[in-house]
């Protein structure tokens, strides 16, 4: 007969539980942050944790990288019991050239090196589950450049573009509904709203007409993906009217058409080309409008095999002295995978009409 090795315990709340017995190293190295963009020669500081599993754990984390990348001398840790925690703080400075390399984290402990991260799934009706995963940093080297100093960014359904702004080189007024004024907006070299923040905040109704008029006194604002569900005024969201239906493309590696070629989109201040859309992740985008006014430009066409083609993943529109763009094309998954194109052509966005 065979049967699981168990810890069992009461808790005084939830009675008694169970969890798997699990072997695991003596020590825990976590990276904080997964992917570092970097934009030019600066080094760039990361934290990494360590984490003991025993008690009295001391030795030495390091960072191992590529030969034309660089990062600051290993770190002594001292860990007196189970479960202690330090962190870290390296220095990351990159080649000249671009390119992606991967920077592993590692623990040296009675000679010993160990480099996986832990991280405990713990829900009430299953067993706790423990994964390891290596520890690894991607880091990437583009030549991003931008127009501008300062992004307005309006909270959606929760996305990470913000810190990709930051990586670039902005600075990012994360803002308040209370905050969203014409006043306000005014301050910003542009305006992005967060994917699905049509859905999800129910107040853009109420401060959308100042980013309207924002755009036509010369701003610039980027709409990202958003649904349209029953009964919803695309007429108040945007200058001039689009219908969003369910279409997306699911093939991250489908061809991507640029339309326009001659637009400052793909020209300002960074090139993009077709090689801009390689490496993508997941898909390409997602809620692809499906008919738009006359004002808007279509600068994109792409499709899944077998599927029709779709032009609505990125339209852009002058309105008044400014522009108003809406973006289907999911960045939402590029930029923290660090996808090179991708972050140039959301600074060519945001750039517009500087």
């Amino acid at each position: 007969m065979e049967a699981p090795v168990r810890y069992k315990w009461t808790d005084p709340v939830k009675g008694g539980l169970y969890r798997p017995l699990e072997i695991t190293p003596p020590v825990f190295v976590t990276v904080e942050t997964p992917t570092l963009l970097f934009k030019d020669t600066e080094p760039i500081n990361m934290r990494v944790k360590v984490k003991s599993a025993k008690d009295k754990a001391e030795g030495q984390v390091k960072l191992t990288t590529p030969p034309n990348w660089k990062a600051s001398a290993a770190q002594h840790f001292s860990l007196a019991k189970a479960g202690d925690e330090m962190y870290f703080v390296f220095s990351i400075t990159p080649p000249k050239e671009e390119g992606t390399a991967f920077i592993n984290a590692a623990a040296e402990v009675n000679g010993k090196t160990y480099s996986l991260a832990l991280k405990s799934i713990q829900y009430d009706h299953i067993p706790a589950i423990t994964l390891l995963s290596p520890s690894a940093l991607k880091a990437v080297r583009v030549n991003v450049q931008k127009k501008g100093k300062t992004i307005a960014y309006i909270k959606g359904a929760g996305d990470e573009t913000p810190q990709a702004l930051r990586a670039i080189g902005y600075e990012v007024w994360e803002m308040k509904n209370s905050e969203i004024t014409l006043a306000n907006l005014q301050k910003n070299d542009a305006v992005v709203l967060g994917i699905r923040a049509l859905n999800t905040n129910e107040e853009v109704r109420f401060f959308m007409p100042a980013v309207l008029e924002y755009v036509k006194q010369g701003g610039t604002a980027m709409v990202q993906y958003n649904t349209s569900p029953v009964g919803f005024d695309w007429d108040k969201f945007s200058p001039y009217p689009i219908t969003v239906s369910r279409d997306r493309i699911t093939e991250e590696d489908s061809e991507v058409k640029i339309l326009k070629p001659e637009s400052p989109v793909f020209n300002s201040p960074n090139k993009i080309t077709a090689d801009d859309f390689k490496n993508w992740v997941q898909e390409r985008g997602l809620y692809y409008p499906s008919a738009w006014d006359s004002h808007f430009e279509a600068l994109l066409s792409g499709h899944d095999k077998g599927e029709k083609a779709l032009d609505g993943g990125l339209l852009t529109a002058q309105y008044g002295k400014g522009y108003y763009v809406y973006a289907s094309l999911s960045f939402f998954r590029q930029t923290p995978e660090g996808v090179p194109g991708a972050y140039k052509l959301l600074a060519n966005l945001v750039s517009l009409g500087k």
